[in-house]
């Protein structure tokens, strides 16, 4: 391999990086080399960073966990007055307060339109989600009423519509059938909903205001993508309930149960004018999704297709007298605006428990689905949003509405991709929507009695199609195998499993991914561009040659005592294979080991000790161990550790090609 690479005299990339960092784009590389050799950092030594003192050390670690390195402090320092420190201070946690003084008649008028679209969009299926949480219907419009109130206030994204969601009604719908039943309890039922909302409220504000929103990190996007599609499908199945006319239905989600429970009731329990009706109105529902894909302009023709579903449908029923021949209807929906619920949250007994672990799973994929979306949103249009400050929105935003009988809401890709499309410019589109909403429970909800609930399966059906995102599952598939499995395992364990175990499965697979490239960090092996100092991943670059005596090994992750052992081993195997080589190759004996640690940011003690093991094994061996370019952590922990002056402080480099230079220069030479 040597020899082949050594013919190779001149070599042209179009896009090479030295060690020191230089980007050399669309250069020959070759006829750079005198001038490469001549600007070697030879002059230069590894820097010693100023050591801190523990204050300054923990200080550092704190801003830089949970601040991102930014002093949370430094613009209310920059404030001559106090009072406009507390003027600061309310923006911070009232963002309305800031862009509420640049609102304009112009951007009213999009917010307007965006709202009215919102509500055409919304109330139907608000109708359809509360029977997926199998709670009253009007309880799915008090989530789209008392929520988009608050958000507006708290919030960071403009776009993004808050309001009952399919997965998340799935999710608590299931978790709460569990402990009681919706049909012989409802009261308790209801109760438990309430009390699983305050808890999810109160631990997404918590997790913003203590800055501790990497937790909902370990839900990968891979993971993410199966659960939704899996749910997608449950309830989708869940829907043809509705859709088939079936009076008798599995509370069971997995599709097994679904699939026995359709096959059971096939020669009597099926209703041909609810198919007529569901089959119908699906398709139309369909084709107008697809148009308003097709063509963006008309996106306004999906959004209202919905409701004019509603309206057709439950004409429809009113003046055949379907609900007479089997078709069931959604009958009464309490007219007003919400109750008070405070008194029926659990604050003592077994419930508060279970209530508490319901509203942390559900509570979290809610804001794993709302700040992955509103980041989404927030990219398209080119602004940021706060992280922590949307968890401590939708928290108070849950809390509140648990105190006025809604459950979960979160923001919702649909409504949200709608309230973008229909030109909304600010979070008050979310107020429009509300407002339309609370006048449809004042006076509009008798409206509802001859609405077919099959029509409400049709809605539901093709509101949640969308979440099975073909084209994400194939580039993980390109991309990533591991994360493919984790997509798959969360896919899989919705389907056939839960809802919940789902879940589960996807946060283990995730988990473990990451204990994997935890315990087992990539180690390369690294060679030299022929005629440069640039060394390079022998797999990436098979023009790179080796240097005879010296084997250069890159780690390329921080050394822990999860993987320190494992480093070590992985380095004595890479000098022992290439021992094999070169003795083959009838190179001279290998004296040199080269360790490049640009990549490490961290080492620990354990890590220290594995270096000091490996030292003292090359030491037995008569090859010397070299350190190129390590970090500031690194090197000062390093130094702190006396290990530098164990292997020498003339043994490390700032660069692997100033290691070559300087320990076999005449190898270099030859190469």
């Amino acid at each position: 391999m040597a020899g082949c690479c050594a013919s190779d005299t001149r070599v042209t990339m179009p896009r090479a990086v030295s060690d020191e960092g230089e980007n050399l784009d669309r250069f020959d590389i070759a006829s750079l080399a005198s001038s490469h050799r001549s600007m070697d950092s030879m002059g230069y030594k590894v820097g010693f960073p100023q050591e801190k003192n523990i204050l300054e050390q923990f200080s550092g670690a704190v801003k830089e966990m949970f601040f991102a390195g930014e002093n949370p402090l430094q613009q209310y320092k920059e404030q001559s007055s106090w009072s406009k420190r507390i003027w600061v201070g309310l923006q911070y946690m009232f963002p309305v307060l800031e862009w509420g003084r640049h609102y304009t008649i112009g951007k009213f008028k999009g917010d307007l339109v965006a709202g009215l679209t919102l509500a055409s969009i919304c109330i139907p299926q608000d109708l359809g989600y509360s029977k997926l949480a199998n709670l009253p219907p009007e309880i799915g419009l008090y989530g789209s009423f008392v929520p988009p109130l608050i958000y507006p206030l708290l919030g960071t994204s403009r776009h993004i519509t808050m309001g009952p969601v399919s997965v998340v009604s799935l999710l608590l719908g299931t978790l709460l059938q569990a402990e009681i039943d919706p049909k012989k309890n409802p009261l308790e039922y209801r109760r438990l909903a309430f009390t699983a909302t305050f808890f999810a409220g109160i631990i997404q504000a918590a997790l913003g205001i203590f800055r501790l929103g990497f937790i909902i990190e370990f839900l990968s996007h891979a993971a993410i993508v199966g659960f939704m599609a899996g749910a997608a499908i449950i309830i989708t199945l869940q829907q043809l309930k509705g859709f088939l006319g079936i009076k008798n239905f599995t509370t069971n989600t997995d599709i097994v149960s679904v699939m026995k429970s359709i096959r059971k009731s096939a020669h009597h329990g099926w209703n041909w004018q609810t198919i007529l009706i569901s089959a119908s109105f699906l398709g139309f529902l369909l084709i107008t999704k697809y148009i308003g894909k097709k063509k963006k302009k008309l996106f306004w023709i999906s959004a209202v297709a919905p409701l004019i579903s509603v309206i057709v449908s439950t004409f429809f029923v009113y003046i055949t007298h379907a609900d007479k021949q089997g078709v069931a209807v959604v009958k009464n929906i309490k007219k007003g605006i919400n109750p008070p619920s405070a008194g029926l949250i659990y604050i003592t007994g077994p419930m508060v428990l279970k209530g508490l672990k319901i509203g942390v799973v559900a509570g979290l994929i809610a804001l794993t689905e709302a700040i992955a979306i509103g980041r989404t949103f927030a990219a398209m249009h080119g602004y940021q949003i706060d992280g922590n400050k949307e968890m401590m929105a939708l928290g108070t935003m849950n809390v509140v509405g648990s105190l006025t009988s809604c459950y979960i809401t979160t923001g919702g890709f649909a409504r949200s991709a709608v309230n973008t499309m229909a030109g909304c410019k600010t979070a008050a589109s979310n107020v429009v929507m509300s407002t339309v909403v609370l006048l449809t429970l004042l006076f509009a909800t008798p409206l509802f009695k001859y609405t077919p609930n099959a029509i409400l399966s049709s809605i539901v059906i093709a509101a949640v199609i969308g979440l099975i995102d073909y084209e994400s599952a194939y580039l993980i598939w390109k991309v990533d195998k591991l994360d493919f499995l984790a997509c798959l395992g969360a896919f899989f364990g919705v389907v056939f499993l839960s809802v919940e175990y789902g879940l589960l499965i996807a946060v283990a697979i995730s988990i473990a991914k990451i204990l994997l490239q935890a315990t087992r960090p990539k180690t390369t092996l690294l060679g030299n561009l022929p005629k440069t100092s640039i060394y390079r991943n022998i797999e990436q670059y098979p023009q790179v040659i080796t240097v005879p005596g010296v084997v250069i090994v890159r780690v390329d992750s921080a050394i822990y005592f999860t993987n320190s052992n494992y480093v070590k081993d992985r380095i004595l195997r890479w000098l022992k294979e290439e021992e094999e080589k070169q003795q083959e190759q009838k190179f001279p004996r290998i004296e040199f080991l080269i360790v490049e640690l640009s990549p490490v940011v961290d080492i620990d003690t354990s890590g220290i000790h594995a270096l000091e093991e490996l030292f003292r094994t090359l030491e037995k061996c008569q090859i010397q161990l070299i350190l190129a370019n390590p970090g500031p952590t690194v090197i000062q922990k390093l130094h702190s550790a006396k290990f530098t002056e164990l292997i020498g402080e003339d043994k490390i480099f700032l660069t692997v090609g100033d290691a070559v230079k300087k320990i076999a220069p005449k190898a270099i030479d030859s190469v």
